[in-house]
């Protein structure tokens, strides 16, 4: 039995589960996840490895055409980067909708002249199974696929499926990662993630979008670990709100942070969040290399 190893660009519109997906094929949580665009900001690396593959999985930002805040053109720039290094694309879709977006995810996948594998996800909220086939038959018409697999990464339907069509398309070779190694970002980056995964979910309209996260400290012991960190984000107002009244909101982004990040380290979780505004950090080449982003 020969053993496969390579690089896979996971792509697509945003929202249309493509860190779900990773986090199931990779069997644990190593991307967050919200229902809102622009979640997912860095290259995140998730290694599937079994007894015949390792598919190193690049999850990328959603890609989106409007370009016209500094971390826009980033979140652009990272997700086409990753189509460079790969050798197979997984490109992620919504099973029954296909929109713009979608097709100018595809235009991407098919210029980076690799093949091309479409997972159809979200299968589970199709009402009309039976409306699916035909689908099906449509989306593989606009492009020669390597394979069109439909899923469902929140009840991990499907997968073993996907494995298989992407296993195929990477080349001989011995695993690139440790088989033991899930991610290539370390907890450090990962505690702020599950912060910032809290932020998007509990914050509404445009404030997810201004704020980020920087971890300021990071102890670790073998039974707790001492976590300090700070939300920033764009102006005074944001910050009211993020702390909220009596320091409510804070203090729920917090616990719910702690939660994950417990269960990432196996460790009970001190966490410390304050809330500082620096102007236009988002709209700022300079202070967006400063915070991490294209690393």
């Amino acid at each position: 039995m020969s053993f496969r190893a390579g690089h896979v660009a996971v792509v697509g519109r945003p929202n249309v589960g493509k860190s779900t997906l990773v986090n199931a094929l990779v069997g644990q949580k190593i991307s967050i996840t919200a229902p809102k665009p622009q979640t997912t900001r860095h290259r995140i690396l998730g290694i599937a490895s079994g007894e015949d593959h390792q598919i190193v999985l690049i999850d990328t930002p959603g890609l989106h055409p409007a370009e016209g805040r500094a971390i826009s053109r980033h979140l652009n720039r990272t997700a086409r980067a990753a189509l460079d290094e790969a050798d197979a694309v997984l490109l992620v879709a919504e099973a029954g909708r296909w929109t713009d977006d979608d097709e100018a995810a595809l235009v991407a996948a098919i210029d980076s002249e690799r093949p091309v594998v479409l997972a159809l996800n979200k299968v589970d909220l199709v009402a009309d199974k039976g409306a699916l086939l035909p689908k099906l038959a449509e989306l593989a018409g606009r492009h020669d696929f390597a394979a069109v697999v439909p899923v469902s990464a929140r009840r991990r339907k499907g997968l073993d499926g996907l494995v298989r069509e992407l296993t195929r398309l990477l080349p001989e070779a011995g695993p690139i990662h440790d088989p033991d190694d899930l991610t290539d970002r370390s907890e450090r980056f990962l505690v702020g993630e599950m912060i910032r995964e809290q932020v998007m979910r509990q914050l509404h309209a445009e404030l997810p979008y201004a704020a980020t996260v920087v971890v300021d400290a990071f102890e670790s012991g073998p039974d707790l670990t001492r976590i300090a960190a700070t939300i920033l984000v764009e102006r005074d107002g944001q910050k009211g709100i993020v702390i909220g009244a009596g320091g409510a909101r804070l203090k729920s982004i917090g616990s719910a942070a702690r939660i994950s990040i417990e269960k990432l380290l196996g460790t009970r979780v001190f966490l410390e969040l304050t809330v500082r505004v620096r102007e236009a950090w988002s709209d700022d080449e300079v202070a967006l290399r400063q915070l991490g982003y294209g690393e």
